[in-house]
């Protein structure tokens, strides 16, 4: 695998505190489970299987606790630059060093091509200082010699910039976009030393370091100094052809798009291998917007465009895999129950108890026969919310800060990026790593609003899980990856649950539920903003990948950043791991709708009163009269606690169906026409917000913003889809969230799942079944 390759010479960092993670995310019943920990304090790990209070910790069960362990920190390593083994090992006359560079950030020293070791192997390389300034430096493989330095220019960051440095044996010059910006002299000799050849890093005592905060395109090396002329016609070309010749020591196209290997293409065999990944299908300096279209994937084929060139982004915090060693294995029993456990860590801090708890999925046995219900766990969204993994450890539960933008560092370079927040050099987030803690994941962490008791992933979630049991009904559970690495596991069940935040989604999954649904198959979707995003996965699948892009003409960043999460520049939607179209699955050529009913449609970020409630539109629909009554009429409220307090089910992020999505949107797009509303979908219930905030963000079909219809945020349906299959939907993030507080809704859902054909285990009547006892927050 590649995570277990050998890691060469790199800067390590240690993070002070306790943190953790599992080899895999999700684990069946009579599997091993590896946990990987870094704790600089004495632990005790304990595997729990999380009991009924979704609020804390009472009710769980400890299958077993491992004696108390003595402290142990392991560094992490981030940093991501490509490493050439078969460097340049002779003395040079004459040098000429190219590259395209976008960095996207300055103010600390950053490397672009050379062979560079602080303090004592220092041979050449060409560089951005902290002011922003181009940097050649010619030497004699020793130590460095400020005399060998030539500096000039200024790098604009988040723009593609043409630097060349050439030395004729006497001469230095540094050019900048055509143009000669700095001259100087060495006169030898000059040798490239042992340090290895590098893009995108050099050395400090033999250790990888001073990484690019950058993309890169078409670095080349060249025996001999490049004419006036040929520095012009080499940038007026755009990095789009590979430069040919003798005096071609070593040049990259990076063609690749994906994996790690990096050919050369000079013929003297420097092939580069990637270290911590990188990001491939960065759209190069050459590169026309106008031949994407914003809005579908018809017409445009990536590898196809003669202008799309062929950029790497590296980044000083990339970090997808900790290379921690096992800390503790534990055989999870074969009759162990489905669902959601952790790995519980209890130390000292502080002088006070505290817990870290590393949540992982227990699926069924393999030799067990499955429930009649399945349970899709979110966990693509608790990995693409995932701020922070090294965060600070705290004594008391967390409240999650708002757009997950994570809680303190334990370390002030350590990484701490997610889908939600950007690499430290400001970077876009396309990719996540598995082989990382996830402390959001925790079943105890909260979000915003923080008076509210809201909470998303794991927490919000059990909710779920815990009414199921309580009520008799028997269930397994899965996480996304498992349905992304088999579609078809969804067959072996009568209903499926779409639960949370299930916003990510990847094309296997969804093709898997699709089929399901087409023969005949059943979905309850008790979440919003679901199956917004398409995600795909490794081959290892130990990282995820996903593609926000600012619209066309926006690269400058001037949308509202408070109503649109971090994304990258246009024409970068496109995946390394498939080569195809990322970002909103209804710009990618599947509406998710054409599945589920619903479309994602707005979400808000203000306080607990927020939140709203639904309204019944038709009351005397089957499913809120049989087998049992509820005993609603028009205009009725459910989906809140008694009196109307909160939980309330609809906040957060929310959908609507395409008819009504079709109403709020105001203005069509060049070249754009709506789809037509879905055939045979009734709207039980609508979901109002009568109190919207300042944040919030209603979007019409093409998730241009626009204006709700008096508050109607979420629409609850039924549909009996025409291709196959019944879907119950609730269009809300929060509709799990009132499971306990609300008796309306908790009846419905018995309905629905009477007439997808699920009874409770127990056997016992619906009307007898209870309802959860504990209070709403």
């Amino acid at each position: 695998m590649q995570q277990q390759k050998i890691l060469p010479p790199h800067r390590s960092l240690q993070v002070p505190g306790v943190h953790g993670y599992t080899d895999r995310k999700s684990v069946a019943a009579g599997e091993v489970v590896r946990f990987h920990i870094s704790s600089d304090v004495p632990y005790t790990l304990s595997v729990c299987q999380l009991g009924s209070d979704t609020e804390g910790r009472t009710a769980d069960t400890v299958l077993h606790s491992f004696e108390p362990s003595a402290p142990r920190v392991h560094p992490i390593h981030p940093g991501s630059y490509v490493r050439i083994e078969r460097g340049l090992d002779q003395p040079l006359r004459s040098l000429a060093l190219e590259c395209w560079v976008q960095v996207w950030s300055v103010g600390t020293r950053q490397s672009v091509i050379g062979q560079f070791d602080l303090s004592g192997a220092c041979g050449y390389g060409l560089f951005v200082d902290e002011d922003g300034r181009a940097v050649f430096y010619l030497g004699d493989g020793a130590a460095f010699r400020t005399e060998g330095q030539l500096s000039g220019g200024t790098l604009q960051p988040r723009r593609w910039h043409h630097i060349v440095a050439t030395w004729d044996g006497s001469e230095t010059v540094l050019w900048l976009d055509g143009e000669a910006v700095a001259r100087g002299r060495f006169d030898g000799p000059l040798q490239p030393g042992r340090a290895p050849l590098r893009l995108g890093s050099s050395g400090i005592d033999g250790l990888a370091d001073a990484f690019l905060e950058g993309d890169i395109a078409m670095p080349a090396i060249y025996s001999q100094a490049l004419r006036p002329e040929e520095v012009r016609a080499r940038f007026a070309d755009r990095g789009l052809h590979t430069p040919r010749g003798r005096a071609v020591l070593a040049c990259w196209p990076l063609r690749e798009e994906r994996g790690e290997a990096v050919a050369d293409a000079s013929g003297h065999q420097r092939t580069g291998r990637i270290v911590n990944h990188g990001t491939w299908m960065i759209v190069g300096p050459a590169f026309e917007p106008s031949r994407v279209n914003e809005f579908s994937d018809e017409g445009y084929d990536p590898l196809a465009d003669p202008t799309r060139g062929h950029g790497l982004r590296l980044a000083s915090d990339d970090l997808y895999d900790c290379r921690w060693p096992e800390s503790h294995a534990m055989r999870i029993p074969p009759d162990a129950k489905s669902g959601v456990y952790v790995g519980r860590v209890s130390f000292t801090l502080e002088g006070r108890p505290a817990e870290y708890d590393i949540a992982f999925i227990v699926r069924r046995a393999a030799n067990r026969a499955p429930a009649p219900v399945l349970v899709l766990c979110a966990t693509n969204s608790w990995l693409a919310y995932a701020a922070t993994p090294f965060a600070k450890n705290v004594a008391s539960d967390p409240v999650w800060p708002r757009r997950s933008a994570g809680l303190e560092n334990s370390h002030p370079e350590a990484p701490a990026f997610c889908s939600y927040t950007y690499h430290r050099g400001g970077q876009p987030t396309y990719q996540v790593g598995l082989r990382m803690p996830w402390p959001n994941a925790s079943p105890n962490a909260l979000y915003d609003p923080a008076d509210a008791g809201f909470s998303q992933w794991t927490r919000l979630e059990r909710r779920l899980h815990v009414w199921l049991d309580r009520c008799g009904y028997e269930y397994d559970v899965a996480s996304d990856l498992d349905l992304h690495r088999d579609p078809g596991l969804l067959k072996a069940y009568g209903t499926v649950f779409i639960n949370g935040h299930s916003e990510y989604w990847s094309q296997p999954a969804c093709d898997g539920l699709d089929d399901y649904l087409s023969n005949g198959g059943t979905a309850i979707v008790l979440s919003g903003n679901t199956m917004y995003l398409r995600v795909s996965y490794d081959e290892e699948c130990t990282v995820m990948e996903q593609r926000k892009v600012r619209g066309p003409g926006d690269e400058d960043g001037a949308e509202s950043v408070e109503l649109r999460p971090p994304a990258g520049p246009y024409g970068e939607q496109y995946h390394s791991q498939d080569w195809a179209r990322g970002g909103q699955f209804r710009q990618a050529g599947r509406s998710c709708a054409d599945l589920i009913g619903l479309e994602s449609a707005g979400w808000a970020f203000a306080d607990g009163d927020d939140f709203g409630v639904y309204h019944a539109t038709q009351p005397g629909h089957f499913l809120f009269t049989q087998p049992h009554p509820l005993g609603l009429e028009e205009g009725s409220t459910f989906g809140h606690a008694p009196g109307g307090g909160l939980p309330r089910a609809i906040g957060h992020e929310w959908d609507l169906s395409v008819a009504t999505l079709r109403r709020m949107t105001r203005t069509l797009p060049a070249g754009e026409r709506l789809p037509e509303p879905h055939r045979g979908i009734q709207v039980i219930a609508e979901g109002r917000r009568q109190r919207p905030g300042r944040l919030d963000a209603y979007l019409d079909y093409y998730s241009q913003p626009t204006d709700s219809l008096g508050g109607l945020s979420a629409e609850m349906i039924y549909w009996e889809r025409p291709q196959g299959g019944r879907v119950f939907n609730a269009g809300a993030v929060g509709a799990s969230w009132v499971l306990g507080a609300d008796p309306s809704f908790e009846g419905l859902l018995r309905n629905v799942l009477h007439h997808f054909g699920v009874r409770p285990a127990t056997g016992a009547d619906l009307a007898d079944q209870p309802s959860l006892e504990h209070a709403a927050p």
